[in-house]
């Protein structure tokens, strides 16, 4: 084991609060396609049954009007997150009719990109920026990559641990600017061993041949059933360039080193024209194309497997959150949507991650150099498409070395780790999920892509009939379930004030919309404040 590590969990387990870990606290985001019952794409209005997307604090819509997205408040309880997950599920399903959600990331079989709807949001100025942001997105990389859905895990350690930790490394000076630090130095560690997560989790082998709508790819793609293609050893089509990523970005190089090296990265993304964006235009014969013709047209366009996140203001830019407040959280954006779980994620991959981020931040994180960076990315993309191929190697220090010799020491290192949450949880499921994961490096068969593709393969079933079988499957499920956490009086008054709420929104707008955009752009970071002053 890494000394530094083994000399920091020992100074955490017998540390008087041994119990501050178990404040660790978890929030989901799940995106799902609503589909109508033979498959094609639900073009359906965001049902009012639902409420606002502009408001309501659990369900809203992402890229498109037949995008759902399922927010769960954080907790500090795996259950009591996955019931809430559930419960908001379950008032969805009851609420769009015969439509389904889709049980996977890549999409549902979609004859034409243009017939995806942007989201709407309502006539406030909030709401309008909304959807033009989405309106850019289409007119950058196209409607089809923007359909692909995904779950995002947001994560933080309670104030009580982050102040043992201080105390652990013996460190002083203010609380905040330390969690800001360490969750850096987490996030540069998660970027050298995110293949795991991406091995392990991967979801999307394969994907209907509508997703490529005639591009040219340069995977050697074979074909499976009537209308699907997938690589034999890929692990996740939806992290691969097919999927969230982006030309105009590769060359960012946005770092972790600093939190103010991570803003003014990214604020200069923000703030640099794009030739190719400028070809598109801001707004062309008096209409928006886009909110701007710069690199990103906010933060949010960032494509990221990682963000350091900070709870915005109503109107505050998250640059300029983080800047003023520091990290609050984290938010792990690598997971496909799991096809096998009814809601997207598993309690025993949630407790993998609590393992693996615990051991990210305990674990020496020397500062990442754009090179290392670099070599970070191609491993990732190595595992993303070739995963499960034997004997694969990845970079390790500038040397090739087996990725499953590296995930075995990765493991060995996570144990110590599991066993210290199991006794301050008073549980044995951490160790339990760590060795049932250690399955799937003695077998990559029993990883979530092998799985999914030997089913495949064994049916010669198309990827899009078998993700549709298990949405109609799902969909019952929920339907015949009883709630758990919320019930379905609860979720309709939270529908109902969320409509309320976008109405009062809208009566409040003061500025047009031009003037609207203006403003919100006008505030800068507070450290880039500063360099524009010197």
């Amino acid at each position: 084991m890494d000394p530094i590590l083994q000399q920091r969990l020992a100074k955490l387990n017998s540390a008087t609060d041994k119990k501050a870990i178990v404040g660790i606290r978890r929030g989901i985001e799940r995106e799902t396609l609503r589909v109508k019952p033979d498959g094609k794409l639900a073009l359906t209005p965001h049902a009012i049954a639902l409420g606002s997307a502009l408001t309501h604090p659990l369900l809203t819509t992402d890229f498109s009007e037949s995008l759902l997205e399922f927010i769960t408040p954080a907790t500090d309880s795996i259950d009591t997150t996955l019931a809430q997950l559930s419960d908001i599920h379950r008032f969805t399903i009851k609420n769009i009719g015969d439509e389904q959600f889709w049980a996977g990331s890549m999409p549902c079989f979609i004859n034409d990109q243009a017939q995806i709807p942007f989201a709407q949001y309502g006539s406030s100025n909030v709401g309008q920026m909304k959807t033009l942001y989405r309106k850019g997105l289409s007119n950058r990389y196209g409607s089809m990559m923007q359909a692909i859905s995904g779950v995002h895990f947001n994560f933080s350690f309670s104030q009580s641990f982050w102040q043992q930790y201080q105390q652990v490394l013996g460190q002083d000076g203010q609380l905040q600017d330390f969690i800001s630090e360490q969750y850096l130095a987490l996030i540069r560690n998660y970027k050298r061993y995110v293949w795991l997560i991406v091995y392990l989790f991967g979801a999307s082998p394969a994907m209907c041949k509508s997703f490529l709508e005639g591009r040219k790819s340069r995977y050697s793609f074979e074909s499976l059933g009537k209308g699907s293609l997938y690589l034999p050893y890929a692990t996740s089509l939806r992290m691969s360039d097919l999927g969230y990523t982006s030309s105009a970005q590769s060359d960012l190089h946005i770092t972790y080193n600093s939190l103010d090296e991570y803003i003014s990265g990214l604020h200069a993304a923000i703030s640099k024209p794009s030739a190719d964006y400028q070809k598109i235009g801001v707004k062309v014969n008096g209409e928006y194309q886009q909110l701007n013709a710069n690199i990103l047209q906010i933060e949010n366009e960032f494509y990221a497997t990682i963000r350091p996140k900070r709870t915005t203001e109503s109107g505050e830019r998250p640059t300029c959150a983080l800047a003023k407040r520091g990290v609050e959280y984290i938010e792990v954006r690598a997971l496909d949507v799991n096809p096998f779980s009814p809601v997207g994620i598993t309690a025993e991959q949630m407790r993998f991650l609590d393992i693996f981020l615990l051991y990210c931040l305990l674990r020496d994180s020397p500062e990442l150099t754009v090179a290392e960076q670099i070599v970070t990315e191609q491993n990732l993309k190595t595992v993303v498409t070739e995963g499960r191929r034997n004997n694969l190697n990845i970079m390790q220090q500038g040397t090739p070395r087996l990725m499953l010799d590296w995930a075995e020491e990765l493991f060995a290192d996570m144990m110590p780790i599991a066993q210290y949450l199991d006794s301050a949880y008073g549980v044995d499921s951490y160790s339990t999920t760590l060795k049932q994961f250690y399955i799937c490096l003695l077998d990559p068969a029993q990883t979530l892509s092998g799985q999914l593709l030997h089913k495949l393969l064994t049916t010669q079933q198309d990827n899009g009939s078998f993700i549709l079988q298990l949405s109609a499957e799902y969909k019952q499920q929920l339907a015949q379930q009883p709630y758990q956490y919320y019930n379905e009086q609860q979720l309709v008054t939270v529908a109902t004030e969320s409509l309320l709420k976008q109405q009062h929104i809208e009566q409040l707008d003061d500025v047009n919309f031009d003037q609207y955009i203006t403003q919100y752009f006008a505030e800068v970071p507070q450290c880039e404040d500063k360099k524009m002053a010197t």
